[in-house]
């Protein structure tokens, strides 16, 4: 139903109201509406955010976008976790209508009097809710001023029409007939639901024996925790891991996915379920649940945070099979059917078959959030979804409210190369974070397309984590590239994105493919032990750890590199050359710029044409905002100062032995008191 001045459309708007918009503490978005009324007078409107316990927030003024548009819009930053509500209030303004008839009538002579007494009783009224020291004495001299016969009309009306009142009366309007939206969900988690690098790596690698002739002796999670310092030195934030339970011997897969496995292939950790146990089970080469808790705490105590692999299937030797024959699709021939992806077949896992389940997924609910929990109680608290779109949406919805009512800071991150539906459909029923297409988005066109789509509506609900590649995902322009190349999609999902991640051995540019044509990495650390020798290649030159170490440098310090919304691009006039530009106001306002050169083979020249409206905000002067005075902008890659304009010159070689592939600057970055950020110049 229309209310007395309707509100329509508001936005960010998910499934109708149905599910919250998502934001974490400290992230600044637009709640926008349509406001409009018969007539012809004025209008006004403000957003409502409510905090988890009810209260009100401070008052947020909207304003019309566009003139004409009625589409009014306003800025909103929640301050803490939990569950908010935020809704749009609109309202007359006859004060507001007064001054735009009052400024023709009075210099036109008519109906002077009655103009001006009429204003008067409208500032007496207003003047009633305004706070004594907020201004309240200033509108009742307007009143004065507006009934002083002594004075000529023109000097009356400007009595009214001062800055000082009219900023009063913009903190404190005269509102008449308030029409309020319904009042929508926002759900605020925490920051690194939003924010964060992940690394990658295999524990059985690390510390792994390999030479020819002998039995592969396994790395460990004792092992595995003397890389820990290495990848914290780096500036990431989450260590993921791939499955550590128990692996299969049935089926087992050989190297590079060979069918017939030798007898110390060690199998695909994705291949769950042994003698040894399941899904709450480990490994029995990668040590104890002792030294399991070993590895998070020292994670923990390099700030850093373990993400597990969950992934709902099972080897034919999962004790699952055997209690619960009822999970699993059987083919005519009485056989349980096993995984595929058509050429690709996956004799050793067995998919569940969540509609054999009886009592609508009663069972496997009840053993995934057990599941979940057991490894929760051992300090994981972020889960990586292995496809969870070849699983039921209505079971992930069920899944991910239980853990959120009883522990909201859990986040997962869902593996959902698919359809774009169901893709956006993970993310309203709950996943926090979402692989994305970014992998295969390598031209301008397609990353500003694709990014210009994520940042926008979608960036409600949808927080995607572009990862440069994966055990699964070697793509062409990484194998075509080389270093330079490795070097660029860094920089490029680093700045793009608020959260990025990589794979162990990106940093040392492997980019070999199982065959041409191929995605797949030869030698696939999924089917056998990968050991690298990470101190050579720091003294042989050939890592890129220094680059990544920038990167996440830089990532932590900017808070504009640490949001989704506020990504804008700006023309070039070469298309391999990539410009764009990301800005936030909380905690302080801060603007990057990075210009990327895409082409990993060739040095390009480009005018980039920077469109000073997207640094309105960024505490820039008249003239340089006109373009008058050069803006002074430091590189962060090299230390290098340019004072760029409008338009500005750039040369880029390809990138990997240097940073000459990127620029990255800052622009005047400034703090609340109006300083720049100590630390963004250390």
């Amino acid at each position: 139903m229309i209310g007395r001045i309707p509100v329509l459309d508001v936005r960010p708007l998910v499934d109708c109201g149905s599910r919250p918009a998502k934001a974490v503490p400290g992230e600044t978005f637009q709640v926008s509406a349509t406001v409009f009324r018969e007539g012809h007078e004025d209008v006004g409107a403000n957003v409502v955010l409510r905090g988890p316990a009810g209260r009100a927030g401070p008052w947020t003024p909207m304003r019309e976008l566009a003139p004409g548009t009625d589409r009014w819009g306003a800025e909103v930053t929640p301050d803490a976790e939990g569950r908010w509500t935020y809704a749009v209030e609109a309202w007359g303004d006859p004060v507001r209508t007064w001054r735009r008839h009052a400024r023709i009538k009075v210099p036109a002579g008519i109906d002077t009097e009655l103009t001006l007494e009429e204003g008067a009783l409208l500032h007496e009224r207003a003047a009633e809710q305004v706070p004594k020291r907020e201004g309240r004495a200033e509108v009742l001299e307007a009143v004065d001023g507006l009934r002083d016969a002594s004075r000529d009309p023109a000097a009356r009306l400007a009595a009214a029409l001062a800055p000082g009142v009219a900023a009063v009366l913009d903190r404190y309007p005269l509102r008449e007939l308030v029409t309020a939206s319904r009042a929508y969900p926002l759900q605020v988690e925490r920051e690194r639901a939003l924010f964060g690098s992940w690394y990658e790596m295999f524990p059985r690698s690390e510390g792994a024996r390999v030479r020819e002739g002998e039995r592969p002796v396994s790395g460990t999670l004792r092992t595995a925790a003397e890389r820990l310092d290495a990848v914290a030195a780096m500036g990431f934030d989450v260590v993921y891991l791939p499955p550590v339970h128990p692996i299969g011997a049935t089926h087992r897969k050989g190297p590079d996915n060979a069918l017939t496995a030798g007898p110390h292939d060690v199998g695909s950790p994705w291949a769950i379920g042994s003698a040894a146990g399941g899904h709450d089970a480990l490994h029995p080469d990668l040590g104890t649940f002792a030294d399991f808790d070993a590895f998070v705490a020292r994670a923990r105590e390099l700030r850093m945070e373990v993400a597990l692999d969950f992934a709902l299937q099972c080897s034919p030797d999962h004790p699952w099979v055997r209690e619960h024959p009822e999970w699993f699709a059987r083919r005519a021939d009485g056989s349980i059917a096993y995984a595929e992806n058509p050429p690709k077949k996956y004799q050793d896992i067995y998919p569940l078959s969540f509609d054999a389940d009886p009592g609508a997924y009663a069972g496997l609910v009840a053993e995934t959030l057990r599941v979940l929990r057991f490894w929760m109680a051992r300090g994981v608290r972020i889960f990586r979804v292995d496809n969870p779109h070849t699983k039921p949406v209505v079971f992930w919805e069920r899944v991910l409210a239980e853990i959120a009512r009883t522990d909201p800071d859990v986040v997962f991150l869902a593996e959902a190369f698919t359809r774009p539906a169901m893709l956006h459909t993970l993310a309203k029923v709950g996943f926090q974070q979402s692989y994305t297409y970014f992998t295969w988005r390598t031209a301008k066109h397609e990353l500003t397309e694709y990014l210009t789509e994520l940042t926008g509506e979608s960036a409600a609900y949808l927080r995607p984590n572009l990862f440069v590649n994966t055990p699964d995902i070697l793509h062409a322009y990484l194998q075509d590239g080389g270093r330079a190349a490795f070097a660029a999609r860094a920089v490029l999902a680093a700045t793009l994105s608020p959260s990025w991640g990589m794979y162990a051995g990106y940093e040392l540019c492997e980019n070999t493919p199982l065959r041409p044509g191929s995605e797949e990495y030869l030698s696939s650390e999924k089917y056998q032990l990968r050991p690298r020798d990470w101190a050579a290649a720091e003294r042989e030159g050939r890592s890129l750890s220094g680059l990544i170490t920038t990167l996440n440098r830089l990532r932590r310090r900017h808070p504009a590199l640490r949001h989704l919304r506020g990504l804008r691009f700006h023309p070039t006039d070469n298309e391999q050359v990539l410009a764009y530009s990301k800005h936030c106001r909380t905690p302080y306002a801060d603007t990057v710029l990075i210009v990327v050169n895409l082409d990993p083979h060739h040095t390009h020249e480009a005018t980039v044409s920077l469109d000073m409206a997207q640094f309105e905000a960024s505490g820039l002067t008249a003239a340089q905002m006109s373009g008058a005075d050069p803006l002074p902008v430091r590189d962060e890659l090299t230390g290098e100062t340019y004072h760029w304009g409008r338009d500005n010159y750039v040369r880029l070689e390809p990138g990997g032995e240097s940073p000459a592939a990127a620029h990255i600057c800052t622009l005047r970055p400034s703090s609340p008191t109006g300083g720049s950020p100590t630390h963004d110049r250390q």
